[in-house]
């Protein structure tokens, strides 16, 4: 399969500058999200076919607490290991790798360990709130295995800042995923839903053993090893103060967006009931799959957002922030207006008891429509070095997010939760545009962005209706219209690709 048009029009233009290795990184990570994200809509549909409602409310939420304690007790090494190794390698320095993740493992382990510890402590009193005794046992298990997810993200993290980009894919995207398909499916011919925590977590061992040997066998080829480290010795000029003052506040920032991800489904649980839990959780697995599409677009400007912010380039800043918007447009859009013109369907897919949820995912797609169109302005931000102004946004949609489901969830369940996730991802998006108003006057509103929104609004909007007008209502019409509609939208946007990628330009001096 060949890359995306718009990436490949980008990677001819820009290859010199080494945005095109970043590109192609990009694809092949997209290519892994994306059959993640099938994996885990078949997961999500095998737990709600074959388990109660109340057994995939509790699954659920209790795998989104381990997911956002793994960012909790990470600790933002994952993020300091990427920015320093490749600091130590463009400095000719990589021989301090080995050491340096010794600086990061050994602190993300110790509190990997004690985050597992107090899942232990907290298991029996959160299931009294819950009023279900099975939850102690799933907090439990996946207690033991919350280790292991962090070593997982720790050492994929630093094979990815060797630029090997394959043991993410194979191990994570792909490996683990399979892993627990796999195993759920055996647990729910079984019948015994007790063991379908142990089935999701299980593969978290294996996939980090996997992880962490790829990452030796890179390191055995390339590096030696550091020396062993003091208490306040340093890592090729990487001192541990200096680390960590790196790390701390993207994990801090990180929890924040995980929690505005993932903290909806726990307080739909505690809130409105496993029930809901279950129903929120299905509503917004097709915006899973729009997210694997924005990171790619994301790690494909990142490196070029900062290098036009080091020269002040702020027009070009601009320039390839609009562009980057009608990319995600066009990526973007033509999944979300499917779902908000297909949501009873899509629901379905997950039984008839979920079919409440048809309008939280009508509010999750039109608030992601939004998103995308705002563009990639919480980028530009931290890229410009604003890290206090990015955490802070983080901060403040968290809140946001916390506050609505709590006002919200009480009387409308799913859809409450899904009004407030969308809230705190409109914050998120709109104060950058703000924040950087004097610097970079960014706005979406351009003729490529017009241009994108055009395509997918013809194609994935006007098609559909024309063809229930026409032909009626029914899954035939429906898949034959988005059939349709993916290859006139690809044809128009292979078409007018020249119009979607920024031109090379010379430097504007700044403003």
């Amino acid at each position: 399969m060949g890359a995306h048009p718009l990436v490949a029009s980008v990677t001819s233009s820009t290859d010199d500058s080494g945005l095109g290795r970043v590109l192609r990184g990009g694809v092949l990570n997209m290519a892994g999200a994306a059959v993640s994200a099938v994996l885990g809509l078949a997961l999500t549909v095998t737990v709600t076919r074959a388990f109660s409602q109340e057994a995939a409310g509790l699954l659920f939420s209790a795998t989104s607490v381990f997911l956002i304690a793994a960012v909790v007790a990470g600790a933002g090494a994952p993020d300091g290991l990427v920015y320093f190794i490749a600091r130590l390698r463009v400095h000719g320095t990589a021989g301090g790798t080995a050491a340096l993740l010794r600086l990061a493992a050994g602190p993300a382990t110790a509190v990997s360990v004690a985050a597992g510890g107090a899942l232990m402590v907290f298991a029996e009193p959160t299931a009294r709130a819950l009023a279900v005794a099975d939850a102690a046992v799933y907090l439990r298990i996946l207690a033991v295995f919350l280790p292991c997810a962090v070593m997982l993200d720790t050492a994929l993290a630093a094979t990815r800042a060797h630029h090997v980009m394959a043991a993410t894919v194979l191990v994570d995207k792909v490996g683990r995923p399979l892993a627990q398909l796999g195993l759920v499916v055996a647990v729910g011919l079984s019948g015994s839903a007790g063991l379908l925590t142990l089935a999701w977590a299980g593969p978290y061992l294996p996939a980090a053993v996997l992880a962490w040997f790829w990452l030796g066998r890179i390191l055995s080829r390339g590096a030696a090893r550091g020396p062993s480290l003091g208490a306040g010795d340093t890592v090729e000029g990487v001192a541990p103060r200096t680390f960590w003052g790196f790390a701390l506040p993207r994990a801090v920032a990180g929890i924040a967006q995980m929690g505005v991800q993932r903290g909806g489904v726990v307080l739909a649980a505690f809130l409105g009931g496993l029930a809901e839990a279950a129903v929120f959780t299905a509503s917004t697995r097709i915006m899973v799959g729009g997210q694997f599409a924005t990171q790619a677009v994301l790690s494909a400007a990142q490196p070029r957002f900062a290098e036009l912010s080091a020269e002040e380039d702020h027009a070009g800043v601009r320039t390839l922030y609009q562009a980057g918007t009608s990319w995600l447009v066009c990526v973007t859009w033509p999944l979300y207006l499917t779902g908000l013109g297909c949501a009873p369907l899509i629901m379905a897919l997950f039984g008839p008891d979920y079919a409440t949820g048809a309008t939280a995912l009508a509010v999750v797609c039109a608030g992601q429509l939004t998103a995308s169109a705002l563009g990639m302005g919480d980028l530009v931000l931290a890229m410009s070095g604003r890290t206090g102004l990015n955490l802070f946004n983080n901060g403040l949609s968290l809140v946001v997010n916390l506050v609505g489901c709590a006002a919200l969830i009480p009387a409308l369940g799913a859809t409450g939760a899904a009004v407030a996730l969308v809230s705190a991802q409109a914050v998120r998006k709109l104060l950058p545009l703000w924040q950087l108003r004097r610097q970079v006057r960014l706005h979406p509103f351009n003729g490529p962005v017009m241009i994108a929104t055009g395509s997918a609004l013809c194609w994935f909007a006007s098609l559909p209706l024309l063809a229930r007008a026409a032909l009626g209502e029914g899954v035939a019409v429906l898949a034959a219209a988005v059939a349709a509609g993916a290859l006139g939208h690809a044809l128009t946007v292979w078409r007018l690709r020249g119009h979607l990628s920024p031109r090379p330009r010379a430097h504007i001096p700044a403003m």
